[in-house]
């Protein structure tokens, strides 16, 4: 059966016995509920294919979609994806926050199971304090936004429930009265090719990302 925990991520000091929940539930292979800035995530640990299996089940997610990778740290980044001088300048820029870049994997992203493409990670900083503050007890997380594959983003928690149902151990919700994600997905850019290319608009603009870009160059 699941577990619910309704979180104020401005009183992290009450969040424990939650994050406490969805390090273990991850640990063990299960799926958790979570916020971001963003939207909702839904998550697993990376390294265990039977545990992306389960997240790309409960998504209802198909295999050509790769899963990306929330960490709680540029450090953490680099560790699983190769960062290029425009990585490194984006990342300074705009992490932590809405920006999620693709990379090629480093040797110990290779082995993942995140999807078909096995060349390239999606990596991104969250700005939420209860995610950074799950990430720096779980290390990194493949995580996806929490709804059915094809569907909007679901920010009521109500909804998540129903949606996920017993598929997610540990639901991570935001208490009433607290801010919930914007709704507003993260900018994709991909930048394992010879120019930055566009994958998802969102909330980081092309145009503020060009001009990272060029400041970059000199």
């Amino acid at each position: 059966m699941s577990r619910i925990f309704e979180v104020d991520p401005a009183h992290l000091d009450e969040a424990d016995p939650g994050l406490a929940a969805a390090e273990e539930a991850l640990a063990g292979g299960g799926l958790v509920v979570f916020p971001t800035e963003t939207v909702y995530g839904l998550g697993s640990r990376p390294d265990d294919p039977d545990a992306t299996d389960r997240l790309f089940r409960a998504k209802q997610r198909p295999l050509d979609l790769n899963i990306p990778l929330l960490v709680d740290s540029a450090v953490a980044a680099w560790e699983v994806a190769e960062p290029s001088p425009a990585a490194r300048a984006l990342a300074t820029r705009f992490w932590p926050g809405p920006l999620t870049l693709v990379l090629p994997r480093t040797k110990r992203s290779r082995p993942w199971q995140l999807g078909k493409a096995a060349d390239t990670v999606a990596v991104r900083v969250p700005d939420h304090p209860l995610c950074l503050a799950l990430l720096a007890r779980t290390g990194h997380l493949a995580a996806t936004s929490a709804n059915l594959s094809g569907h909007p983003p679901l920010s009521d928690p109500e909804q998540l429930v129903t949606a996920f149902g017993d598929s997610v151990a540990v639901y991570l919700l935001i208490a009433p009265g607290a801010s919930r994600p914007s709704g507003w997905a993260s900018t994709v850019v991909d930048l394992s090719g010879e120019r930055p290319s566009l994958m998802r608009g969102g909330v980081v603009t092309m145009e503020a990302i060009t001009r990272s870009l060029r400041a970059e160059r000199g």
